[in-house]
């Protein structure tokens, strides 16, 4: 699998994760003091994400960083 590929199914996931926790992406943004157009360019696969920015999507949505990484 591609990076491109791979940034895709992980920004699936993390809308996946977000929804299912009924938050927008202005509103994990806000938790983890991050702007909404962030959150939107990382579900869409267009930014590669630091360990430490995924850490911070991890504790906004409230889960294990392992979770954001399960389908790998």
């Amino acid at each position: 699998m591609e990076l491109n590929d791979q940034l895709i199914k992980l920004g699936l996931k993390v809308r996946e994760l977000r929804l299912s926790k009924s938050l927008s992406q202005t509103d994990l943004a806000f938790k983890i003091g991050k702007d909404q157009p962030s959150i939107n360019r990382l579900e869409k696969g267009k930014i590669n994400p630091s360990i430490l920015y995924l850490l911070e999507i991890a504790n906004g949505l409230e889960i294990p960083v392992s979770r954001l990484l399960e389908d790998f």
